[in-house]
C-alpha cells in the first residue's frame, strides 16, 4: 500500500512504524473473513481492511469525524487478522497508533469521556477496584439485570503455600484480577509449589498499562510498564531483600515472569518494543518481555508429572475457550489443551473457536451491544460440545462467559489445582 504521510507524524516514531505496517498491506481481505465485528455488521468500515484505510487517510491529513472514531472504536482489537493475515500486516500496533490520533482531533461528548475516565481510573487501580467490586457484591440484588451480569458472585483465594523452592517465579498480580477472581492467582501458587517452583508476588506492581494503552492513554500507560519493571528489577536480578514482595524468596533470581491472564501477558511480552526509545528503560523492558511467559507455556514441563498425580475422572467433559490474547496475540496455540490432556482430563474445543467472545477489556462495557451478541454465539458453540465446566485463560473472558450461562466457568489451572489437589 503506497503511503504519503502528513507532515505531523512524518519522520516520528510511530509515523514510520505505521508507515511499515500499512505498506506491507497488499488489500487482499484475508481478514475480513475473520474479523467478529464485520461479520456481525457486514460494513467494510467495520472490518480491518476497511478500517486500515481509516487510519490511512487519517495519519496523511484527510479530515478526522466522529465515524472514524466509531469504526475504531468498534473493533475488539482481537488480532485474528494478524493471524489470518499472508503479509504478516501488525494491526494491533496500526490500530493503537491511528486511535491515538484520532482521540487527540475529535472530541467526544461528555457522558464518553466521564465513562472512559471512569473506568481507566477504576480498573487499572486495584485498590479502587476491588472496594468497589465488593459495593455492587453486597448490593448486587439492587443492581439492574445488565450490571448484575457484570458483578461476579465473591470468590475466596484459599491457601497460599509458603514453602521455599530452588526454582523461584514471579507472578503479576494485575488491577482487576485479584478482585475478581483471587483464586486464580493462589491456585496457581498451589500447583507450581506441588512440582517444585516457587511463586512470588512483587508487591509493587500492579497493572500492566494494557487498559490505559488500549484507551488511548498510551504515556499513563507507559508509566505502568515503568512501575512494574521497577518492582520486578531486583528479581530478575537476584537482588531482592528475603522476603520482598510477600515470599521469603532468598534473594534468588527468578526464571520467569507468569502470566495467569493472557491478556496482560501479550501486553507485558510488548514492553521491550513499547519502551524501546526510553534509553533508561529500554534495555530492562527487553529482558522483562523476554522472561514473561504465559502459564500455559511453563506447565508443558511438568506434563509427565501431573499424568502421574492427578485424580482423573472427575471433571468430566471441559470445553475450552482459548483467549484471543493467548491465540491471536501471543500466537499461542495448543499448549493448555495439552496439559490439560495430559492430566487425563477430556477437553474439547467449540465450533469457531478462533473467535472473539466479545469480552476484550473494557469493550464489553464500552460496546455492550456486540459484546453480548459475541458472547451468545460463543456460549452456542460452547454449550454444543455437551461440557460441563468451561475453563479459559484470561480473567475477563471467564468473568464474560459466565454472566450468560449457569454452566461453571473458571481459569484452567484452578480445574488442574482441584484435580491435584
Amino acid at each position: 500500500m503506497q503511503t504519503n504521510l502528513a507532515d505531523f507524524i512524518k519522520n516520528t516514531r510511530e509515523g514510520e512504524e505505521a508507515e511499515a505496517i500499512l505498506r506491507a498491506c497488499v488489500h487482499c481481505g484475508f481478514c475480513t473473513a475473520t474479523c467478529p465485528t464485520y461479520q456481525l455488521l457486514g460494513d467494510e468500515l467495520d472490518g480491518p481492511r476497511g478500517r486500515i484505510y481509516l487510519i490511512k487517510q487519517v495519519l496523511e491529513g484527510e479530515a478526522v469525524t466522529a465515524k472514524t472514531q466509531l469504526h475504531l472504536d468498534r473493533c475488539l482489537t482481537c488480532r485474528n487478522c494478524e493471524t489470518t493475515c499472508p503479509s504478516g500486516v501488525r494491526y494491533g500496533r496500526l490500530i493503537d497508533i491511528g486511535r491515538k490520533v484520532v482521540e487527540e482531533r475529535v472530541q467526544r461528548p461528555l457522558g464518553q469521556r466521564v465513562k472512559r475516565k471512569v473506568l481507566v481510573e477504576g480498573l487499572s487501580r486495584k485498590a479502587v477496584f476491588k472496594t468497589a467490586l465488593q459495593a455492587g457484591q453486597i448490593f448486587r440484588p439492587l443492581l439492574s439485570p445488565a450490571m448484575q451480569d457484570k458483578v461476579p458472585h465473591r470468590q475466596d483465594a484459599g491457601v497460599w503455600p509458603t514453602r521455599e523452592h530452588a526454582r523461584k517465579m514471579l507472578v503479576l498480580e494485575g488491577c482487576a484480577q485479584p478482585g475478581m477472581a483471587p483464586n486464580i492467582n493462589a491456585a496457581t501458587a498451589r500447583v507450581l509449589d506441588a512440582l517444585g517452583v516457587q511463586l512470588i508476588v512483587a508487591a509493587k506492581a500492579g497493572c500492566c498499562g494494557a487498559l490505559r494503552h488500549h484507551m488511548n492513554h498510551q504515556e499513563a500507560a507507559l508509566d505502568d510498564m515503568r512501575r512494574n519493571i521497577d518492582a520486578w528489577w531486583p528479581h530478575v536480578q537476584g537482588s531482592a531483600a528475603p522476603g520482598a514482595g510477600g515470599a521469603a524468596d532468598g534473594g534468588a533470581a527468578v526464571e520467569a515472569i507468569v502470566m495467569t491472564a493472557s491478556g496482560c501477558g501479550v501486553t507485558v511480552k510488548e514492553y521491550g518494543h513499547l519502551l524501546a526509545h526510553d534509553p533508561e528503560y529500554a534495555g530492562k523492558a527487553a529482558r522483562i518481555s523476554m522472561l514473561t511467559r504465559d502459564l500455559s507455556e511453563i506447565m508443558p514441563e511438568f506434563e509427565a508429572e501431573l499424568a502421574q498425580r492427578v485424580k482423573t475422572g472427575e471433571a468430566g467433559r471441559v470445553a475450552y475457550h482459548p483467549p484471543c490474547t493467548l491465540q491471536h496475540g501471543q500466537q499461542i496455540r495448543g499448549k493448555v489443551e495439552g496439559v490439560l490432556r495430559a492430566a487425563g482430563i477430556d477437553v474439547v474445543l467449540c465450533a469457531d473457536s478462533h473467535l472473539c467472545c466479545g469480552s476484550a477489556g473494557s469493550y464489553s462495557l464500552l460496546q455492550p451491544e456486540l459484546s453480548l451478541q459475541l458472547r451468545d454465539r460463543k456460549l452456542a458453540n460452547l454449550e454444543n460440545t455437551g461440557a460441563q465446566t468451561i475453563v479459559s485463560a484470561n480473567v475477563g473472558c471467564s468473568a464474560h462467559l459466565q454472566s450468560g450461562t449457569e454452566t461453571p466457568v473458571m481459569h484452567w489451572i484452578e480445574l488442574l489445582d482441584r484435580a491435584l489437589n
